[in-house]
């Protein structure tokens, strides 16, 4: 992942929590989405979240899930301290400063569940760690991506920023901040929908669907077989 992301998310990470719903107008139905897709057997699942950013995600999965042993990667250590904080009266919690592209993962895993991520890497890219995800699913596991998709036209894809920026124009964020998330997106590289389902079932996973989408925000759900 590029260093001009990583010093993007290191700026933004003492009001990356507080400007999260101004920013993402499907907050609640987004998130509690991928939370409750995270469809495990294991009453104290071991849960990998890649790009795990200030640990808004892993909070909302320990909700849902208390016993759950999970596993935050991030490769901005400013997220990571605030995810360290939010989290410490969390116990069975492992903190990985890197870049999960380049990692050496040796644990297997219940679900991998990264949010709002994966977006920022090339497609050949996203294939690749497709293939690295379904490698450490452990059987029966499941991978559910939180995360942006491009459509099927460029239309639709300006439409989609038309609203969003509408949506974040009238949060009551200040101009400041809606103007840093306009250069970050302009670092996004979203995928189109369509093509990210095929990249999964190429990578091994089955049952594999979009299981909620709000314009370009999507959540992608794979099993891995037994």
């Amino acid at each position: 992942m590029s260093n001009r992301v990583k010093q993007q998310f290191n700026e933004v990470a003492k009001h990356y929590d507080e400007q999260r719903r101004g920013l993402i107008p499907c907050f609640d139905d987004f998130y509690g989405a991928a939370v409750r897709w995270t469809i495990v057997e294991s009453e104290s699942p071991a849960i990998l979240d890649l790009g795990a950013g200030t640990g808004l995600l892993s909070a909302l999965m320990l909700r849902q899930l208390p016993q759950a042993r999970m596993t935050l990667i991030d490769f901005s250590e400013d997220m990571l301290a605030m995810a360290k904080r939010r989290l410490e009266s969390s116990n069975h919690v492992r903190y990985i400063s890197a870049d999960y592209t380049a990692f050496s993962f040796d644990d297997k895993y219940d679900a991998v569940v990264p949010s709002l991520s994966i977006h920022h890497l090339s497609h050949t890219e996203k294939q690749e760690l497709f293939r690295t995800i379904r490698s450490i699913v452990k059987p029966g596991g499941c991978f559910v991506n939180a995360d942006q998709a491009s459509s099927s036209t460029p239309s639709i894809d300006e439409q989609y920023y038309k609203l969003w920026d509408e949506d974040v124009e009238a949060s009551g964020l200040d101009s400041a901040a809606i103007e840093a998330s306009r250069r970050r997106k302009e670092q996004d590289q979203n995928a189109h929908l369509i093509d990210q389902l095929q990249w999964l079932r190429n990578a091994g996973f089955r049952d594999v669907d979009c299981v909620y989408k709000h314009h370009e925000f999507a959540v992608f759900f794979g099993r891995a077989a037994h």
